[in-house]
């Protein structure tokens, strides 16, 4: 059994779950988010309960479909209600990030700037080092922080690069003079 798929998912005031032809619809006050579904997997709503249901609760393919479902179905909400935001640090002489209009322009070493356009529903700001990307879908902001991060990932040696704030950076000793 797949104790994630099993919970049930609480539906706070103001937001509203609809399936229609096989997409699940969740719309609050920060907007409004779509999700396919898998034909082995359904959606129960009652009132402010919703439950994500599979044919088979013992087959393996669709425990594993049941938990991420469920897990998907959460993150809409609390998209919908809250938002998610993730936060980069760029560090090093000269790296620097600026808002370019809606657009990032970042220069990090290299020749030239590299421009970052924006995505749809989600908005960038910037403070000294630090950009704050957000938005309502969790995987969108995710995967827009991870291609800002992989414009100049963060080195061992000296640090610098653009890095989540929370992460830690493992440091490694330089070379060393050879002792006479």
């Amino acid at each position: 059994m797949s104790r994630i798929g099993k919970t049930i998912r609480q539906i706070p005031a103001g937001v509203t779950l609809e399936v229609k032809d096989g997409v699940l619809i969740v719309k609050g006050p920060k907007g409004e988010l779509k999700q396919k579904l898998n034909s082995l997997v359904s959606i129960d709503i009652n009132g402010q309960e919703a439950k994500v249901v599979v044919k088979k609760e013992t087959d393996k393919t669709e425990r594993a479909l049941w938990g991420t479902y469920s897990s998907l179905l959460q993150n809409m909400i609390i998209g919908v209600t809250e938002g998610f935001k993730k936060q980069l640090e760029i560090n090093g002489v000269g790296y620097k990030i600026t808002l370019n209009g809606k657009d990032l322009k970042v220069e990090a070493g290299y020749s030239h700037p590299v421009d970052v356009k924006v995505v749809p529903d989600i908005t960038f700001t910037v403070e000294k080092n630090v950009v704050t990307i957000e938005g309502i879908d969790k995987q969108v902001v995710g995967e827009v922080a991870a291609n800002i991060r992989s414009i100049r990932k963060p080195e061992p040696y000296k640090g610098k690069g653009i890095k989540y704030t929370d992460e830690i950076i493992r440091r490694k000793a330089g070379k060393t003079a050879a002792s006479a």
